[in-house]
C-alpha cells in the first residue's frame, strides 16, 4: 500500500509518499481501505522531532472509509460498512489503516467530513467530562478551530452559557455554534467580566497562549481549569493538563452522530488534499490560519479529484 512518511526530521519537504506492507487487524480490530484521513498539529510536531525520536515514522490517528477486513472477535460491523475512528498506530494517512475504535460514518457524512471528527470530538469531550461541565458559564480560550469549536457546541448541548475567544473575524462564526465571542489579547479578563461580571464557573484552554493565569482568576481556582495545550503553564499554575494517554473518551465517536443528524453538531472542512499533496496540507496546517480542519483524501473519496480544495483561510 501507498502511506505517508518520513525517514528524518525537517519540514514538509521531508515528507514521502512510500510503498508498505499492507496492514493487518488484530483481535478486536479492523482493517478500512481509507477514503479520507485528518491531518493535525500532532504530524508536524512529529515531523520536527517534537514529540518522537525514532525514523522512520508514519503519520496519522484519525481515517474515515470502507471495511475491507475484520480481526478476531468483531461482530458490530461488517465488510463494506463505512466507519470513521482512530488508528493507534499512527498510520492513517494511507491506502489502508487498521482501527482499534470506531463507529459509523453519520449518514449526512461524506468521508472527508467524517475523518474530520475523532481527534477534534475526542479531545473536546475528554476535556468537558474532566471539567465537569454540565451547565453553568464556560470560558473557551481558542475557541474558533477545530478543537474549540467542537467544545463549544458539545457544552452548548451540556447546558452551558459558552464564552469563546478568538480573533474578530471569527466572532460570526462563534455566534453560530451557540457562542458569546471576545477578543483574545490584554485586557482579555475585563472583556469576559464585561459579559460575566461574576466571572466563570469553569474554563478550557485550546490554544495555549500562555492565558492561564486569566484564566484561574476568571474562574476562581486552579482546579476549574482545564488545558489541552500548554503543559509548563499547567505546571505553574497548578491547572490539570488533559492527555490522551491518560484515559480516552472514546464514547464520543458514537455519542456524535445522534448530535450530527440531528443538527446540533457540525465540524467544517477547511480544505482538502490529495494523499500525494501531504507536504501542502502540512503547511496548511502548521500555519494555523484555517477555519475547519485540513483533511487529506485518498482513491476515489468525495472532494479528490486529483486537485487541492483551498482552503478557508482566516486571519
Amino acid at each position: 500500500m501507498k502511506a505517508a512518511r518520513f525517514t528524518r526530521f525537517g519540514g514538509p519537504e521531508v515528507l514521502e509518499i512510500a510503498e508498505l506492507p499492507d496492514p493487518r487487524p488484530g483481535p478486536g480490530q479492523i482493517r478500512i481501505a481509507v477514503r479520507a484521513a485528518g491531518v493535525n498539529a500532532s504530524d508536524w510536531k512529529k515531523r520536527r522531532g517534537l514529540m518522537d525520536e525514532e525514523l522512520p515514522q508514519t503519520l496519522g490517528y484519525e481515517a474515515a472509509g470502507v471495511v475491507d477486513e475484520l480481526g478476531a472477535d468483531v461482530r458490530d460491523v461488517a465488510l463494506g460498512d463505512r466507519v470513521f475512528g482512530f488508528c493507534t498506530e499512527g498510520a492513517a494517512q494511507a491506502e489502508l489503516a487498521v482501527l482499534s475504535s470506531y463507529a459509523p460514518v453519520p449518514p449526512s457524512l461524506d468521508f472527508p467530513g467524517a475523518a474530520a471528527l475523532p481527534a477534534a470530538v475526542e479531545t473536546a469531550t475528554r476535556a468537558l467530562d474532566q471539567l465537569g461541565v454540565d451547565g453553568g458559564t464556560l470560558l473557551v480560550s481558542g475557541a474558533s478551530g477545530s478543537v474549540g469549536a467542537a467544545a463549544v457546541q458539545l457544552a452548548v448541548g451540556r447546558g452551558a452559557r459558552v464564552i469563546g475567544t478568538a480573533s474578530p473575524v471569527n466572532h460570526d462564526c462563534l455566534r453560530s455554534l451557540g457562542a458569546e465571542p471576545v477578543a483574545y489579547g490584554e485586557g482579555l479578563a475585563d472583556r469576559v467580566r464585561a459579559l460575566a461580571p461574576d466571572g466563570v464557573d469553569l474554563a478550557l484552554d485550546v490554544a495555549g497562549s500562555g492565558i492561564l493565569p486569566e484564566l484561574v482568576e476568571l474562574a476562581g481556582a486552579p482546579e476549574h481549569v482545564v488545558t489541552i495545550a500548554d503543559f509548563s503553564g499547567a505546571q505553574e499554575h497548578r491547572v490539570r493538563f488533559s492527555r490522551g494517554d491518560t484515559g480516552r473518551a472514546l464514547h464520543a465517536l458514537t455519542d456524535i452522530g445522534a448530535l450530527i443528524e440531528s443538527g446540533r453538531f457540525a465540524l467544517p472542512v477547511a480544505g482538502t488534499f490529495p494523499l500525494t499533496d501531504i507536504a501542502e496540507a502540512h503547511r496548511a496546517v502548521e500555519e494555523g490560519h484555517v477555519r475547519g480542519k485540513i483533511v487529506l483524501v485518498v482513491g476515489d473519496a468525495p472532494g479528490n479529484d486529483g486537485r487541492a480544495a483551498s482552503p478557508d483561510v482566516v486571519s
